[in-house]
Formats: C-alpha cells, structure tokens, sequence
C-alpha cells in the first residue's frame, strides 16, 4: 500500500510545448521577434482606408410630372410603382417620397444581392408600372444605383472679404488643384453661381417692328461663332486662319443686327436690353452665418488613404 502512494508521488505531469520552449530558450525568443517584426511591418504596409467602401444593394427611382401636387404625385406616380417594387424577391425596404412635381422611391435590397440584377428587377418593374402611370409623362422613370463610393467625404470650404465671383475663381483653382491629387476621383463645387447673359426682349417694340423672338435667337447663334478659316502659305511655311467672331463683352450683343426689312435696319437694343447677370442659384453654402463657396471631395477607392504623405 505505501509503495502504491510513493508510486503516485513520483509521476510527473508536464505539458509538452512548455518543456520545449524552457529546453529551448534561445529559439522560441529568436522565433518570437521573428514574428512581432513581421506582424509590425505587415501593419505598417497593409492598405487602410479612413472611409471604406461599403456596399448596399440600393436602387434608386426617380419620376419628373411637372404641374402635379404631392397628393396627386402620390396616387399617380409613387404608389403604382410601389405597387409593382413590392413584388421583388429580397427587398429590404422601400421607401418614398412625393413633393411638388417629382417622386423618388428608394429600394433597398439584402446585402447578398448582386446590384446588378437588383437594377434590372427595379427596371422590370418599373416597366410593368407604366400602364398605371399617366400617359402625358415627359420621360420614363429614371432608375440609378445609389453608390456610397460616389458621396463626397470631405467639405472645403472658401470663404473671405471677397465678392462672390472671386470666391469663385479661387475655388476653381482649388478644385483643379486638388484634382491633380491620385487619390482624388472628383471634386465638385458648391454654393456658386453661374454667370448668364441675359437678353430682356420688349414685346411692344418687337411687335411695332416686326421682330419674333426666332429673328432674335437666329441672330445670336449666327454672331456668336468661331470658325476655321483655312489654312495660307506665307513663304516656307503653311499657317492656318482662324475667325474668332465670340463676343468678349456683353454690350457687343447689342450691335447685332436682327433684322433688314425695306432697308430698315434693326439692331438688338432697339427690341431688348442686354444684361449681365447670374443664373438662378440653385445651392447655398453657409460656415459660421459666412457665405462661403464650397469644394466636395470624393475619394478614389482602395488607396492608403490615412498615409501621412496625402
């Protein structure tokens, strides 16, 4: 009995990867630097994005019907088309919109869908839609894919004591600049205006001398060209014409003749006054109550875009 006891005392349990790392010290410390180097230097060199892509099957659909309320935005263009959307197999969810003149559903698809055949169902759908929907429309819906990759990603703005076409030209600058940049994919402005030379016809005097807007147009277009004169030799060389007949400033437009009735000649600001003045703005840009012009950045994908260097 006593013999047994000693027995039991004398075995030893031990696990066999500590035994070779004590048996073995140099080498699993050789070993283990080894792989903290590689770990370090595979970190530093992998690609980070401060921004990955994420994919969401998600499809868009937007439908114009000028002249229509939201309620009636509703009942004949949005639900129809809800309608035939529900009937898609793996959608996630639906949403819509009605407001004056324009409807815009998004259709949100599991995340295993491939977005292409997500398109292609939308648009199935969407076709299958069309004999419920108003028979006057302008054009078809109009079916997008709705890629996050596209969205800008980072804001800069320009701002300072300087009128608003100056603020302008900086940004441009800015924007061909940034553009230079690989990692870059666009960069848009926002906030700006566009310039626009506007003709103010007056429909008394046009009517008194025989002028229709078509003389007006027709008159413009025709003025306001630059063209190939062909080329002439002078001495050993060929050298090639060109007649630059653009205007350069807004008050040449008025020169223009419209129109030679019994030998009568009528000018442009006998029927219309020229102006030099701006598109209807169609954004704004604001930082700090200031009006500023703004700069969206979108990001190429797949680039190490947390490097110090960009």
């Amino acid at each position: 009995m006593e013999e047994n006891e000693m027995d039991k005392k004398k075995v030893i349990r031990e696990f066999g990867l500590s035994s070779f790392s004590i048996d073995n010290q140099t080498s699993v410390i050789i070993l283990s630097l080894i792989i903290t180097v590689l770990g370090i230097v595979a970190y530093r060199t992998m690609p980070k994005e401060s921004f990955p892509e994420i994919v969401i099957p998600t499809v868009y659909v937007g439908t114009s019907y000028p002249g229509n309320s939201p309620v009636d935005m509703e009942n004949l263009i949005t639900r129809p088309i809800e309608k035939e959307l529900q009937a898609i197999n793996d959608v996630k969810d639906i949403r819509s919109t009605s407001i004056q003149d324009y409807s815009s559903i998004v259709v949100e698809f599991n995340p295993n869908v491939d977005i292409a055949k997500a398109i292609q169902d939308v648009k199935d759908a969407v076709d299958k839609a069309k004999s419920e929907l108003p028979s006057d429309l302008d054009q078809d819906p109009d079916v997008l894919e709705i890629n996050t990759s596209d969205f800008p990603i980072m804001n800069v703005n320009i701002s300072g004591d300087y009128p608003e076409p100056d603020l302008k030209e900086y940004a441009e600058y800015l924007q061909d600049e940034i553009e230079k940049l690989a990692e870059i994919s666009n960069a848009d402005l926002g906030g700006t205006i566009e310039r626009e030379i506007r003709i103010d016809a007056d429909l008394y005097k046009m009517d008194a001398l025989g002028v229709s807007f078509s003389d007006i147009s027709d008159a413009v277009s025709a003025e306001n060209v630059t063209m190939s004169g062909g080329n002439v030799l002078a001495g050993d060389f060929r050298r090639s014409l060109r007649i630059d007949g653009e205007f350069r400033q807004p008050q040449e437009i008025e020169d223009i003749i419209v129109k030679i009735e019994n030998n009568k000649i009528v000018y442009l600001r006998d029927v219309a006054r020229v102006r030099d003045t701006y598109e209807e703005r169609v954004s704004y840009a604001r930082s700090s109550q200031l009006l500023v012009v703004t700069v969206n950045l979108v990001m190429r994908r797949g680039d190490n875009l947390l490097d110090d260097s960009v």
